[in-house]
């Protein structure tokens, strides 16, 4: 699956970019890994840690998804794609909307372009729980994204190329989530907390690695992968975080949910529940995928309810403030400060 293959990682200079190729490094013999972001500076400071070189398999590429003919040169040869750049933050977004759109959407057709192009054999696209019934524009371009890259598969023709999607919760430690922005407010003596009923999914960055690699092991292309993980209340995460600090209650900021969800009641119909996740079913007749064909190549799921939501205030799994002391304790090394 990964070993002696090319594999490109779009936004690779972030937080998951990092994490996938410390991994991928450890666990697999890739041919090359192929960085491409636009941050030269996070470029740079990658390099300190992989180098690259003639004996290295590193390779790192400056250039934006918004540049088809960049995308389609670095894509020469390259057996997979991990698409994980974005632009991600909900009140920037919503303020420079078509800013995002080029990024997220029009960006998100390029690298299936780029991918057609170089016969790329699978590609993987890293959606988010806001995807699954946007309230705010990056949701909205994430789900648009989403349905780019499943409807990708109608025309492959006779191309071996697939494209599947993960979407997953708020990353635990990522590059302005919650957990660093209240390490870095603690020591003031107040943390501002949306709203005391509000609650996320969490996952950490080793998870969220681990199912991008699952996926790519069990994609057959169309699928929208979500991956079973817990909830927190964000009131218990200011807690565990410290238990001095005063809680300001600041109100819900614009796109902002109460709680979010990865599998909607719209959703629900076509999508197979397995033991670690669920599987949304692309709902295309051209892709040539239903519920019963899927259950036949991969046993052992069963269809969901009609009237099933997989959202963050209803999770049966939910992280208390001892739970949280420890994981932030353990994936520490990991944040983004």
């Amino acid at each position: 699956m990964i070993n002696n293959k090319v594999i490109l990682i779009t936004g690779g200079t972030g937080s998951f970019g990092k994490k996938f190729i410390e991994n991928v490094l450890k666990k697999f013999k890739p041919k090359k890994l192929i960085i491409y972001s636009r941050d030269e500076q996070k470029q740079f400071q990658l390099q300190q840690k992989w180098k690259s070189n003639k004996s290295s398999i590193i390779r790192y590429f400056i250039g934006d998804v918004r540049d088809l003919d960049r995308l389609k040169l670095a894509m020469n040869d390259v057996n997979i794609v991990i698409h994980a750049a974005a632009l991600k933050h909900i009140p920037i977004a919503e303020y420079n909307p078509f800013e995002v759109v080029k990024t997220n959407v029009l960006g998100a057709q390029n690298v299936i372009d780029a991918s057609y192009y170089n016969n790329v054999e699978k590609v993987v696209a890293l959606s988010t729980d806001k995807a699954s019934s946007p309230i705010n524009l990056y949701g909205a371009t994430k789900l648009t994204s989403d349905k780019l890259f499943v409807s990708a598969n109608n025309y492959r023709g006779k191309k071996k190329i697939k494209f599947s999607v993960v979407r997953y919760g708020n990353v635990m430690g990522s590059r302005g989530s919650l957990i660093p922005f209240f390490l870095k407010k603690k020591n003031e003596g107040m943390l501002p907390v949306t709203d005391k009923s509000m609650t996320r999914f969490n996952i950490t960055l080793n998870e969220g690695v681990d199912f991008v690699l699952f996926v790519l092991k069990k994609m057959i292309g169309g699928e929208i992968f979500v991956p079973k993980i817990p909830s927190y209340k964000v009131i218990d995460v200011a807690k565990a975080i410290s238990s001095s600090a005063k809680i300001k209650i600041i109100g819900i900021r614009p796109g902002e949910k109460l709680h979010e969800e990865m599998v909607s009641l719209s959703d629900s119909i076509n999508t197979i529940e397995y033991n670690k996740h669920f599987v949304i079913i692309p709902n295309s007749e051209f892709i040539g995928l239903n519920k019963n064909k899927y259950m036949k190549l991969h046993k052992k799921g069963k269809s969901c309810n009609n009237d099933f939501s997989y959202n963050s205030k209803n999770n049966k799994d939910y992280l208390n403030i001892s739970d949280l002391k420890i994981l932030i304790k353990k994936n520490q090394n990991d944040f983004e400060l």
